[in-house]
């Protein structure tokens, strides 16, 4: 299966202490990149949600969210740190003296302020086994959205690659005839040329030009990468690298065959095939 690199997924678990909400989204990147949003006293365990990530995941710039919303407790209620409080105070006189227009903290800013509110005696080593279930739970939503996005994309690309194919069916038939035009017109320009004079030269000449315009072996090598295109989208897997590889030679040998060319028409063709191996390539960046 293809998955793409972009993807969003999110769950809420309520247990007995509070809700859990954990949140997974990604963009295109070139390896894999996890940053971690975790409250501060769930600090202890990135390693092992890194290690769940990694595990299910190859390239992306991953963002994991983990928030904690404590159920309110009389019997338990939470208490303001008066010290850390008066500290904040001071600091606040102290900036205004030297600047006077300096704003204040807020009432939300200072209970939000770290260690400002006391420990709300979570006991987050119970929380972990629910965390760990909602992290595996989010992953495979989180993958099967990844996948759906992936099927898009699989199909887009096959589109294209048919519609190279397509070009690529115009083109090869029209190639013995171009070379006997062109090895004709530059024979009658070579005998007026030498006087007629040097068969032999004259032969050199058009063997040596109609090889250079000869783009047959350009053709195969484009039908030989589209075939493993084909493959590599239909085997899946992580296989983003690989089709960026072959968007470059697919480009490669488009831009011989333009450079080659001696007819309008197959300049007109070269240029549409590397418009769609642009396409073509502005999807792979978001393949897995």
């Amino acid at each position: 299966m293809i998955h793409s690199m972009t993807g969003y997924a999110a769950r809420t678990q309520t247990t007995a202490h509070g809700t859990l909400n954990l949140e997974l989204r990604a963009v295109n990147n070139r390896y894999l990149d996890i940053l971690l949003r975790l409250p501060d006293d769930f600090r202890p365990l990135e390693p092992v949600i890194r290690e769940q990530i990694t595990q299910q995941l190859n390239r992306g710039k991953i963002e994991c969210r983990l928030s904690f919303t404590p159920l309110a407790s009389t019997d338990n209620p939470q208490q303001l740190n008066t010290g850390l409080l008066q500290k904040l105070q001071d600091l606040d006189r102290s900036v205004k003296s030297t600047l006077p227009e300096a704003q204040s903290l807020s009432v939300a800013d200072i209970l939000n302020w770290p260690g400002m509110l006391g420990s709300s005696n979570v006991p987050i080593a119970g929380l972990h086994e629910t965390i760990m279930t909602l992290l595996q739970q989010t992953l495979q939503e989180f993958q099967a959205a990844r996948a759906r996005e992936g099927e898009k994309l699989k199909a887009i690309l096959l589109e294209r690659a048919a519609q190279m194919r397509q070009q690529l069916s115009i083109t090869s038939p029209r190639i013995p005839n171009l070379i006997a035009a062109f090895e004709e017109k530059l024979r009658t320009r070579l005998q007026e040329a030498l006087d007629n004079s040097d068969d032999d030269r004259i032969r050199q000449e058009i063997t040596f030009f109609a090889a250079k315009i000869d783009i047959d072996e350009e053709l195969s090598r484009l039908n030989t990468h589209l075939d493993e295109v084909e493959r590599i989208l239909n085997t899946g897997g992580a296989v983003g690298k690989r089709l960026d590889f072959l968007m470059q030679e697919l480009n490669r040998e488009a831009n011989t065959v333009g450079s080659k060319s001696a007819d309008i028409e197959i300049s007109k063709i070269a240029m549409a095939m590397k418009v769609l191996i642009e396409q073509m390539r502005e999807q792979v960046q978001n393949i897995e």
